[in-house]
């Protein structure tokens, strides 16, 4: 199966060699041909959560015609995934964009679902020794709809055990530009989160999006709590870990 890699800002930029090598790797395990296409750029998330939609168009325009002959792309982020769901919404009135961006939202794919729907699998074998608890992202379980499929990849991770995380629905307060317009409001929902990560006792805190693993893991640094902060891309390639 080929798979083209939609590797986003924050991992290419931030996480390359945790997030970005983490997937590739467990990709190819799963049996998979993976290829980055060099001209890909930002999905245009940012742009389009402020009300830029005529610079959300241009964007989105590269990004369909990068991707327009691969056979599946794939993700490490809800919240990126989500966004190229939405580039049919732009062209509303523009027909022949409209099909070219409905095409690539038909194969594009956050990593655990592809794992779990499409490929079929829910065990790859990871072996984790530690307790963690999961941080549900708003924007891939309330607009992308997955779910079920992280939980169950961590479920099946030799010698995890997971932990659910009070309030999981709630969210940490990063929200893109939310963060900066609305620092007061944010610092106050992330300390909300943070509290609640304490509350499960574990010591590794496990998400899909980085935004969010960015804004949770930089508040519990600041405020010395001993958690671990890991992108699930990392835990199911982990082989033989042990965190207490």
């Amino acid at each position: 199966m080929n798979v083209s890699l939609f590797i986003t800002c924050l991992a290419d930029a931030v996480y390359p060699s945790s997030v970005g090598r983490s997937t590739v790797e467990l990709l190819e395990r799963l049996g998979c041909n993976v290829s980055f296409p060099r001209n890909q750029t930002c999905c245009g998330q940012p742009a389009f959560n402020s009300g830029y939609q005529k610079e959300t168009q241009k964007v989105a325009r590269h990004m369909i015609t990068t991707f327009e002959d691969a056979e599946w792309v794939v993700t490490p982020s809800g919240s990126c995934a989500t966004m190229v769901q939405e580039y049919k919404k732009l062209f509303s009135d523009d027909e022949k964009w409209q099909k070219k961006a409905e095409e690539l939202a038909s194969k594009t794919y956050e990593l655990t679902q592809f794992i779990v729907d499409v490929l079929g699998v829910e065990n790859v074998g990871a072996e984790f020794h530690g307790t963690v608890t999961y941080h549900s992202s708003c924007h891939m379980t309330r607009l992308l709809g997955v779910k079920e499929a992280p939980v169950r990849l961590l479920e099946n991770v030799s010698g995890l055990t997971l932990t659910e995380l009070p309030f999981k629905e709630h969210c940490c307060g990063f929200g893109g530009t939310f963060a900066v317009k609305m620092m007061p409001i944010s610092q106050q929902m992330v300390d909300e989160k943070v509290q609640h990560i304490e509350e499960t006792k574990a010591a590794c805190l496990v998400g899909s999006d980085l935004g969010c693993l960015m804004n949770i893991g930089g508040r519990i640094e600041r405020t010395g709590r001993p958690v671990e902060v890991r992108h699930i891309a990392e835990i199911l390639n982990s082989r033989k870990e042990v965190h207490t």
